[in-house]
């Protein structure tokens, strides 16, 4: 059997491949400020469907990671299925995980804190990630930081992110690009290659 390389490895043959990283859009929004997310989630929507779609139609990997809201014993279909049925089932209908698509459940901010995210990419042969989701100014930059403390390239999807502050986005969006050499960019014009 042969050997894998390892991520570094990879980095040093051009990155590996790419995944789109889907974080915590399976939510029931029953928590402070839920609205106001609901809201920014609504105009980053169109965002994660483009690249949703274009992860289909380009066969990159899709892995969802998504807070588990203290329930120990969920799934990726109960989760989604209490989503659908929380107060903003159109934000999450749009972007139920297809059938196939990896899913990760997490409890803190972190989609690598205390997941098995980094062994999954591993596997997948990843070396660059892109992230959409929420919320920009905590999920998305603590995971962020953790991919890139673990040597993933970052690219965050400008269009596709919710923050529930925008100051507190706008500065994580910059904080990603000047601390992570994150690439800001826009759904469209993601490059999967």
């Amino acid at each position: 059997m042969a050997r894998r390389q390892t991520r570094q490895e990879r980095q040093d043959d051009g990155g590996g491949a790419t995944a789109l990283l889907v974080v915590d859009m399976l939510n029931p929004y029953e928590h402070p400020e839920a609205d106001r997310l609901a809201e920014r989630v609504g105009d980053a929507l169109p965002g994660v469907r483009t690249l949703l779609r274009r992860a289909a139609d380009e066969e990159i990997p899709v892995v969802y990671v998504n807070d588990n809201y203290g329930d120990w014993n969920s799934s990726s279909e109960e989760l989604a299925s209490r989503a659908m049925e929380g107060a903003h089932p159109e934000l999450v209908e749009p972007v139920l995980p297809a059938q196939g698509q990896s899913f990760v459940v997490k409890a803190r901010h972190s989609t690598f804190y205390e997941t098995p995210l980094e062994y999954l990419l591993d596997q997948m042969g990843v070396g660059r990630l892109v992230f959409v989701g929420q919320v920009t100014e905590q999920c998305i930059l603590y995971s962020a930081l953790d991919a890139y403390v673990r040597h993933f390239d970052v690219v965050i999807a400008t269009d596709a992110v919710a923050a529930i502050y925008d100051d507190l986005g706008d500065a994580a969006l910059t904080m990603m690009r000047r601390n992570m050499g994150a690439d800001l960019t826009r759904a469209e014009e993601v490059e999967f290659g």
